[in-house]
């Protein structure tokens, strides 16, 4: 059968390259073409386009570039329906991915599945209503969004978190790796790690780093290093750093399974320094800091922003958001999650429910199993 994915970033090119792989082994002439990335293209495959040249975020990058994104958007439209895939496989990214579902669902007979669902639940609830007219299944990877959509009357399979697997398999692959070579690798000291990760773009980094590194000198015991964003050259982070801290750049999960604690902006990388088991302070700055936290008190639907909180249903690690995010109120948490501060074995605790909660590995296979599985009952309808 033929497979026509659509993702916008790198977690999700991560994550469709595993699902991939995943429905070859249920399909043996699985046929792929996509908007990905590297990862999705060593599966095999056409990419027609780079997921970079989709990826623009915030409200002035989008308006800059809408021009683009309307060209990609309308030149992706006509390719799905000149491809004539056997199923549209959507992951994450709803801005573009919802557009695409709505037209193939109104111009096309083409099955639409959606893998790892988009958070309405956190805001833009009212786009249960696309979901609902223009997505046919939906696969989630978080296992409190099942009892959203129930609300909402619309059936979804929960089918684990890929973060299980990738982090499952990075430490069976690399069980021979040693903290001391790791060290030698990139000139870093003997002292324990800090692990900075400062977000994926350049606002980002701009904003977090230089509140993450403010705070980092009042702990001369430890060294802290940066995880380097795919895409962020190293001069960038050259004009925020100084010539203490280094940085590491494809090795974010080598780094957090040496760290003796993180600070981490908010997204997937919480998740996964939650599997590696590190103590973690989430933050993210944001201009406006007081309008901001206001707006998150009575617009987000949800009391966290962080999936390892998310996840457990209550606090397990601080999150430092908007106005919150000060270099101060980052030495007050880090202190507390360092070895022998008061908050670590509790974080710990909390790391093993929420690992409980997300249940064992295989995600990719049984989404694989279900969604091919399911295109055979539609083909014999």
């Amino acid at each position: 059968m033929r497979y026509y994915l659509i993702v916008g970033e790198a977690s999700g090119d991560l994550h469709a390259s595993n699902l991939m792989r995943a429905i070859r082994r249920e399909d043996a002439s699985a046929e792929f073409r996509f908007f990905g990335g590297d990862l999705m293209a060593e599966a095999g495959g056409t990419r027609v386009k780079h997921y970079k040249e989709l990826a623009y975020m915030g409200f002035i990058p989008v308006l800059l570039h809408l021009r683009t994104i309307f060209r990609n958007m309308d030149f992706c439209k006509k390719d799905i329906v000149s491809w004539n895939p056997d199923v549209l496989i959507l992951v994450d990214y709803p801005g573009f991915n919802l557009k695409i579902a709505e037209y193939v669902k109104a111009h096309t007979r083409i099955p639409v599945f959606y893998y790892i669902s988009p958070k309405i639940w956190a805001w833009k609830e009212y786009r249960i209503k696309n979901i609902k007219r223009d997505i046919d299944e939906l696969y989630s990877i978080l296992p409190f969004e099942v009892e959203f959509f129930k609300n909402h009357h619309y059936p979804v399979h929960y089918v684990g978190n890929p973060c299980v697997d990738a982090v499952g398999a990075y430490c069976a692959e690399h069980a021979a790796d040693t903290k001391e070579r790791f060290l030698a690798d990139n000139s870093l000291s003997p002292r324990p790690i800090v692990a900075l990760l400062a977000g994926s773009r350049k606002q980002e980094i701009k904003d977090n780093l230089t509140r993450m590194l403010q705070a980092a000198q009042s702990f001369p015991d430890y060294q802290f290093v940066v995880a380097g964003a795919p895409g962020i050259e190293p001069d960038f982070y050259g004009t925020y750093i100084d010539a203490e801290t280094k940085i590491v750049y494809g090795q974010t999960y080598r780094l957090l399974k040496y760290a003796s604690a993180a600070l981490v902006t908010s997204g997937t990388a919480t998740l996964e320094a939650a599997l590696f088991r590190v103590p973690q302070v989430v933050c993210y700055y944001t201009a406006a800091g007081k309008l901001v936290s206001f707006l998150r008190r009575h617009i987000l639907k949800v009391k966290y922003i962080s999936l390892v909180n998310l996840i457990a249903g209550h606090e397990v690690v601080a999150e430092l958001v908007a106005d919150g995010m000060t270099a101060d109120n980052l030495k007050k948490e880090l202190a507390g999650i360092l070895p022998g501060g008061e908050k670590r074995e509790k974080i710990l605790s909390g790391y093993d429910e929420m690992i409980r909660i997300l249940g064992n590995s295989g995600a990719s296979e049984r989404a694989a199993k279900m969604m091919v599985g399911r295109l055979k009952e539609i083909r014999t309808c």
